[in-house]
């Protein structure tokens, strides 16, 4: 079986995949070290310095990366439609941020549990919630809180420190994934992070430049709120990334979003009970939130893929094109005047992206081994016996 094939397996995350790997070879990783070494670049002349930078260039587009690649810039999307249906729902005066997420975690619950069922079994599911539902508890306490806090920064400071502040969930992801993965960080990774920060910085630029900012309401309040809230986005963000590398992703998924529906849902009923009653419920107002869901429904889908094709640092970095697409929607929607830096600066952002994976290759971000717990799959075995 070929590197590729078992990697395509991996991603989809099927456990019983896992199960038969782990049996037959417990550390398949190891298998073909070489094959997740890049070539290196000779530099004794230019015939050869051009001929393997060549070789590199070409080893970097592989399939697992350039799906990796497109991924990113789909999560990049529906980051922009979730924010251009936000902005119509509060033109509309439906502004209710915490019902509004509500909607998504019941999606991924009503979607993702009843198949973790179907999986598992209903006891297999209830002795998983039991066991492990205290950490998934956690995450979503902390995925509920991180969009409360940055949609509550957005009303209190101004639009320069909320896109800076947000690019702070890139570091603590980093941190986070050593702490949990023990990842190796190549120089060149840091490099690449770097230049997609220093698109974002283009693209600061040039809403700076064409007086999009606003003025801040509490400029200390609000970058606090966004510090914390970036926060816990990158910790969030590393400690899905740990879960689904371990464990099948319909588990994780479907966890987040029972225990998200329940905490968010607590929190939607004590800061916005009254303002349910004075929003606005129409059709539009329905259509954008239908159209705010999807797009999360999808971002929230995607992702875990994408942790597990490259890393969730590289998703977080793929995320800094979202203002790019923003000014695409708005030359349709709200008929921005585009500048020219947003353009140099999504190529910037991208180049980074490539850097990002230079040397360090996506099989090297951290193992790939998503198993069913190991007491379900006693149970299945005992059930079969």
């Amino acid at each position: 079986m070929s590197l590729r094939s078992v990697d395509s397996k991996q991603v989809l995350g099927d456990d019983d995949v896992g199960s038969v790997r782990s049996q037959a070879s417990p550390n398949l990783n190891s298998i073909d070290d070489r094959a997740l070494v890049r070539p290196a670049i000779d530099y004794t002349s230019f015939g050869t310095f051009k001929s393997s930078l060549w070789s590199r260039w070409k080893s970097v587009w592989t399939r697992r990366f350039v799906l990796s690649l497109l991924a990113g810039q789909v999560v990049s999307l529906c980051i922009t439609v979730t924010n251009v249906t936000t902005t119509e729902l509060v033109s509309r005066n439906w502004s209710l941020p915490t019902t509004q997420t509500w909607f998504l975690y019941f999606s991924l619950f009503v979607i993702y549990t009843p198949y973790t069922m179907y999986k598992y079994g209903i006891r297999g599911w209830g002795k998983m919630v039991a066991r492990d539902g205290w950490k998934y508890f956690i995450l979503a306490c902390c995925d509920v809180e991180g969009n409360f806090l940055v949609v509550k920064a957005y009303n209190y400071t101004d639009l320069l420190s909320c896109m800076l502040l947000d690019a702070w969930a890139i570091p603590v992801c980093l941190f986070f994934c050593w702490v949990y993965m023990r990842t190796k960080y190549h120089w060149t990774q840091v490099l690449g992070v770097l230049v997609c920060v220093a698109g974002l910085g283009m693209l600061v630029a040039s809403d700076m430049l064409t007086d999009k900012n606003y003025p801040a309401l509490s400029r200390g309040k609000g970058d606090a709120f966004m510090i914390i809230g970036a926060t816990l986005y990158g910790f969030t963000n590393a400690t899905e990334e740990f879960f689904v590398r371990r464990s099948p992703l319909y588990e994780v998924v479907g966890q987040l979003g029972m225990w998200g529906t329940l905490i968010n849902g607590i929190q939607a009923a004590g800061l916005e009970h009254q303002d349910m009653k004075t929003a606005s419920w129409n059709g539009a107002t329905i259509g954008f939130l239908v159209a705010y869901t999807a797009a999360m429904f999808i971002l929230y889908t995607t992702a875990p893929l994408l942790y597990r094709m490259a890393s969730s640092a590289f998703y977080n970095i793929s995320l800094l094109t979202s203002d790019f697409y923003g000014l695409i929607f708005g030359l349709f929607l709200f008929h921005y005047s585009p500048f020219w830096l947003y353009f140099p600066a999504f190529v910037v952002v991208i180049i980074g992206l490539v850097v990002y994976f230079w040397h360090a290759t996506p099989e090297e971000q951290g193992k790939l081994d998503p198993q069913a717990p190991a007491y379900v799959q006693r149970m299945r075995e005992e059930a079969n016996v």
